[in-house]
């Protein structure tokens, strides 16, 4: 169509009078010569009122003058030539038109196929081309040039074992009082923008199981005085040799925990603690856990313990826990509700856990009724318990008696009391709460309130889970390990279907074994030895603690526990993507939902790996209020120094983020992944920045 625009007037050729035309010019041109001096006006004065002959103009000389020098009209029709100009003329306009026609069609008729055609051609390109753009966006200002790329600034020494959300002065400021004063409060400013230091003497922590009874104190914010004042039984059981604290087995103290353990499951009705997944028990929650003792002792029976105890600025038994490589978080419900599922646990423990029970009318009892599965028990060792005490002590008693009452309100039977300790069955059947008296204990939840899986809701004051379709006895249930692999019926309650755990299974298996095989050689090649260390440890013990921030189904957790890895995973759920917690924790896992844009509840230096498939995705999709910088600051806090985070994504956000770890200082390398070539793994390594002892 562009052709005729540049060429179509030279190359036209017109049929009928045309010859005629051609021989009236050259006669013309013999006769009139002495006229040539009047061309020049004549043609200025057609040149106003026939501008087309401007755009098109002859190609010979015309000669619009008379014999008498008078100029003459071209167009009249008294004389044959002006008839022929006449018609070179209209012509020549009609062409101007087509052209102009074609044109304008050919206009139209390309945007209405770009635009018909948009939506289904070009719609999921365009789609997946805005959201690279938006995912480079949020990843940093990569794009901006070298000096936006500063490396992240140190934290002050103050920062060692701070943990943003949780600032006791800011609490107390805006009036919180009675225990609240500790409770987690995330707002914009609690974001931590910079790298902590470890305390000077740091150690790197001794492999497991060793770690387990033997951790280095300069590691956790505790002192001797600390360690001999605590008056717990499982804070007792420590003791203070040179640089190190024991937890060893070989004390006497410790078969105290082993009797203690024995003592519950007798109560329960069981031979002994080895009895308790015969009995449906694999999770329990320790609410104030010491330093972990009691979950210690029962790893070994393959019962998974988390600990959950209040922010303490020191002397934390969070942060003990986790340094023994145990299960642990900051958790508190003075106000608000845990951020688990309803029906978590199949057992809560509270030996000594500073909780008054009976205060506020019943309400933590009532969230410890929510977190705790169908025929799940409640184990609660308190010197307000002790029959020979509260017998001599009005008060003590009054108090036990309303605990008593209220736990059996809420359809808990109490299944023995022995010294100190006292154990409770929650129901499993749901028509219990119909057979209680009108007005007595708390009500049900509406489904409005009864929310399956909360985050830091305030606490309620009606008894939840009942809506659930998890609602499931423990002992209705497979026990562990069959609890991991779920039949057709089980996973259709989270409206899965048996292939798509199968699916996750096999990748996290190849994932595992692929991870493995990247690590090893850069752990175990050449390394140094470090303090503690007789020799280099095997490979399966090089990990313990393991942050799987995207843990969808819990497929990591299950292929590192079929690879007979020595670790324990904390499954983050994001709050940001679909919600299958409740799926990993009936599964026999332990895990917490959590939103990234907010400090993790727990101290530095916790974790050994920090691993994050399809994370940077899920969460550039996101209009989000944080940047992966931020996140990647708050995994570097989390991490311990010489530790190790596996990031799998999309290859363009891979690249990306690879630029964020050198503001990080973090040894980092890009690898291809066979299985996919649109998939990248980003492995980096927090390095060991020893600071200097003043």
């Amino acid at each position: 169509m562009a052709r005729p625009l540049h060429r179509g007037v030279s190359t036209i050729r017109i049929s009928g009078n045309s010859n005629d035309f051609w021989d009236s010019e050259v006669k013309d041109k013999t006769e009139k010569e002495d006229l040539d001096r009047n061309r020049s006006s004549d043609q200025s004065y057609l040149s106003l009122r026939f501008p087309f002959r401007l755009l098109f103009p002859d190609n010979s000389p015309s000669k619009y003058g008379t014999e008498n020098g008078f100029a003459s009209d071209p167009f009249s029709v008294g004389t044959p030539r002006s008839r022929h100009k006449l018609t070179m003329l209209f012509l020549k306009l009609s062409l101007v038109v087509i052209v102009l026609l074609a044109l304008t069609g050919s206009f139209w008729w390309t945007i209405s196929i770009s635009t018909s055609s948009r939506g289904h051609i070009f719609h999921g390109y365009r789609r997946l081309q805005e959201q690279l753009v938006s995912d480079l966006w949020d990843i940093g200002e990569l794009s901006l040039g070298p000096s936006r790329l500063k490396e992240v600034e140190l934290c002050p020494e103050e920062y060692e074992n701070h943990i943003p959300c949780f600032n006791v002065s800011e609490n107390l400021a805006l009036g919180y009082s009675d225990g609240n004063e500790n409770d987690r409060l995330c707002g914009l400013g609690s974001r931590q923008s910079c790298l902590v230091l470890p305390p000077v003497n740091y150690k790197i922590p001794l492999r497991w199981p060793t770690g387990r009874d033997v951790i280095w104190v300069a590691n956790v914010k505790i002192t001797g005085q600390e360690v001999f004042s605590s008056g717990s039984l499982t804070k007792r059981m420590m003791m203070l040799e040179e640089e190190q604290i024991s937890f060893r087995s070989a004390s006497l103290m410790f078969d105290g925990v082993e009797d203690y353990s024995h003592q519950i499951a007798e109560m329960i009705g069981l031979r002994n603690e080895s009895n308790f997944i015969q009995a449906g028990v694999r999770t329990i929650l320790d609410i104030g856990c010491g330093y972990g003792s009691f979950g210690a002792h029962l790893f070994s029976k393959q019962l998974l313990t988390m600990c959950i105890a209040n922010y303490e600025s020191s002397g934390s038994q969070v942060q003990l826990t986790l340094e023994r490589g145990l299960p642990a978080m900051i958790g508190s419900f003075n106000s608000k509700q845990l951020p688990y599922p309803s029906l978590s646990f199949d057992m809560l423990h509270c030996a000594r856990c500073g909780i008054d029970w009976d205060q506020k009318d019943g309400i933590f009892l009532i969230e410890v009724d929510r977190v705790l599965k169908p025929g799940g028990y409640f184990v609660w060792t308190s010197p307000l318990t002790n029959v020979q005490s509260f017998l001599r002590n009005k008060e003590k008693q009054k108090r036990w008696n309303i605990v008593r009452d209220f736990a059996e309100n809420l359809c808990w039977e109490l299944m023995s009391q022995q010294d100190e300790t006292v154990v409770w069955k929650k129901t499993s059947t749901k028509s219990c709460y119909n057979s209680r008296k009108p007005g007595s204990g708390p009500s049900i939840c509406s489904k409005g309130q009864d929310v399956e899986s909360p985050y830091y809701r305030p606490l309620q004051n009606c008894i939840g889970g009942t809506h659930s379709r998890r609602w499931v006895p423990i002992e209705g249930r497979a026990t562990w390990p069959s609890r991991s692999n779920m039949n057709k019926d089980e996973l259709a309650l989270y409206g899965l279907r048996p292939e798509d755990l199968i699916d996750d299974i096999a990748n996290s298996k190849i994932a595992v074994h692929n991870y493995w095989s990247l690590l090893s050689p850069l752990i175990f090649s050449d390394h140094p030895k470090r303090p503690g260390d007789e020799d280099p440890s095997p490979p399966y013990n090089m990990l313990r603690n393991v942050l799987d921030m995207n843990a969808r189904y819990g497929g990591f957790n299950a292929a590192l526990l079929e690879a007979g890895k020595s670790v324990w995973v904390m499954n983050v759920v994001p709050t940001s993507g679909p919600n299958y917690l409740p799926l990993i924790l009936d599964r026999g896992y332990v895990g917490v939902l959590h939103d990234w844009c907010e400090a993790f509840p727990t101290y530095p230096r916790t974790y050994d790996m920090v691993h994050a498939d399809g994370l940077l995705s899920l969460e550039t999709i996101q209009h989000r209020r944080c940047s992966v910088l931020d996140i990647f600051t708050e995994i570097d806090r989390l991490l311990r120094p010489e530790g190790w985070v596996i990031i799998r994504d999309t290859a363009p956000l891979i690249e990306s983020a690879r630029a964020l770890t050198a503001r990080l200082k973090w040894d980092a390398r890009v690898i291809e992944t066979e299985s996919n070539s649109d998939e990248k793994l980003l492995i980096c390594q927090k390095p060991f920045f020893k600071k200097q002892a003043s």
